[in-house]
């Protein structure tokens, strides 16, 4: 069950049903397999509780990095990049995207630098660096294309792309 609903036109961020996403935490509970702490840091973001949720994704990254693969580390280390996003620590949050991305590129990870480079892109847009958020957009795109992603996930990627060249052209007219 996808818990998104959609992406507001204006922010690129995630719109849920807050009452869904607080059943769902309530289920999972304090559950401590990486899968659950994960989605339990994403749910608490999406609802705001980015205090909670950043100090889970520290306790996830540090479990991915004793117990789990690469891979797992490297969505761990994605999703605390997020949350540290969320609390508005842009450059923070650009950095480890950058790593992450750098390191699942040279892996051959398509579809995981793909979603480092998409956050990476929705930092860029909220810091205001509407060249350097198409810029990754842009390469998530070709990414994902790359990979095989849905059209679903396609579409949410050109509509960013839209969005940034909206905002570059508005901010283009006021100066």
């Amino acid at each position: 069950m996808s818990y998104i609903h959609g992406y507001d036109p204006d922010t690129l961020r995630e719109i849920v049903d807050p009452a869904q996403c607080k059943e769902r935490l309530a289920e999972i509970g304090e559950q401590r397999s990486l899968v659950s702490m994960l989605e339990r840091v994403w749910l608490l973001k999406v609802l705001g509780e980015t205090g909670e949720a950043l100090s889970l994704s520290e306790q996830a990254v540090r479990f991915a990095r004793m117990a789990g693969t690469r891979k797992d580390l490297l969505r761990a280390r994605i999703l605390h990049a997020t949350v540290v996003q969320a609390r508005g620590a842009y450059a923070a949050a650009e950095q480890e995207l950058t790593t992450c991305a750098e390191e699942a590129e040279g892996q051959g990870w398509s579809a995981i630098a793909a979603f480092a480079l998409q956050h990476r892109g929705k930092v860029n847009f909220d810091a205001g660096e509407f060249e350097d958020a198409r810029r990754d957009f842009k390469r998530t795109l070709f990414l994902r294309q790359e990979s095989g992603a849905p059209e679903s996930q396609l579409q949410t990627v050109l509509l960013a792309i839209d969005l940034c060249d909206r905002r570059r052209a508005q901010t283009a007219v006021a100066s």
